[in-house]
């Protein structure tokens, strides 16, 4: 059966790139068959899969050429290790909504069968924190049963991390969806991993993994590749992988209990993150 993953995460977290890493892992490393589909109107969330090209997206290829025209040959490509990516896309900048582009583009590859049953993992790279209705729908309408997501010991990550889960409990009776752990992508800030150990047993989950920071992912990005792709040899990878088998393992998933803000602050004050 197809295990369906939503990745969320603060804008600039790290949220594509871990997403990509461990994808790109999951593939190399445990033969698992992936698809990734973009949900973030930049369309940025495959790139490095596949080797830096930028994909014409769902909406584009609605908005210039019609709905017939959006077929799995024209919006759908393979990359690194077989991968299937698909990228959402959104309106003209300045016009529309880029939340109903991520609904119409989930819809039109249900439609097309782009989820096929071959397939190990389907993940949702999805736009920041739940702050839209169109970028809460793999978790509001069942499109995802498992959730992830990536912060750090940064305050804002933090505090975003505890504004989706408030957004999965609000789904998870009607849709199902359980939040799966958190994903520490390091920013090496003090007391990070300890903080993160905190928080996460506070909202009734786990810290899936501590990712460390490491220059060979911005080296590997630069080359247009995931670590994997670039060096399988290296650590990072090793990290990449071992976050891979976790998930492929987990069973542990929750619906959690998200903190009320006095509390956040402090344990935010507590690791001294605010003096």
């Amino acid at each position: 059966m197809t295990r369906k993953v939503a990745i969320y995460g603060k804008g600039g977290i790290g949220k594509s790139t871990t997403t990509q890493n461990t994808a790109a892992a999951l593939a190399y490393f445990h033969n698992q068959k992936i698809f990734i589909h973009g949900c973030d109107p930049k369309a940025d969330s495959t790139r490095l899969i596949l080797g830096g090209q930028m994909q014409e997206t769902v909406m584009d290829t609605l908005r210039i050429h019609g709905a017939e025209k959006v077929t799995l040959d024209t919006v759908v490509k393979t990359g690194f290790q077989d991968i299937r990516c698909v990228e959402s896309g959104g309106p003209e900048p300045g016009v529309g909504c880029a939340g109903r582009g991520v609904i119409t583009a989930i819809d039109l590859m249900e439609e097309n069968d782009a989820y096929t049953e071959d397939l190990d993992f389907v993940f949702f790279d999805v736009l920041g924190d739940v702050v839209c209705g169109g970028f809460a729908m793999p978790i509001r309408d069942g499109k995802a049963q498992e959730v992830y997501i990536v912060a750090s010991g940064e305050m804002m990550a933090i505090y975003a991390a505890n504004n989706i889960c408030k957004g999965l409990v609000k789904y998870a009776k009607q849709s199902g969806v359980r939040l799966g752990g958190i994903i520490c992508n390091s920013r090496n800030v003090d007391g990070e991993k300890e903080f993160l150990q905190e928080f996460t047993s506070a909202i009734g989950t786990k810290m899936i993994h501590f990712v460390p920071r490491d220059n060979i992912v911005q080296k590997a990005e630069f080359n247009k590749k995931t670590v994997t792709e670039f060096d399988p040899q290296v650590n990072q990878a090793n990290e990449y992988q071992e976050l891979g088998r976790k998930i492929l393992e987990n069973d542990d998933f929750v619906i959690p209990t998200p903190l009320a803000m006095h509390e956040l602050e402090a344990m935010v004050v507590k690791y001294g993150i605010c003096d």
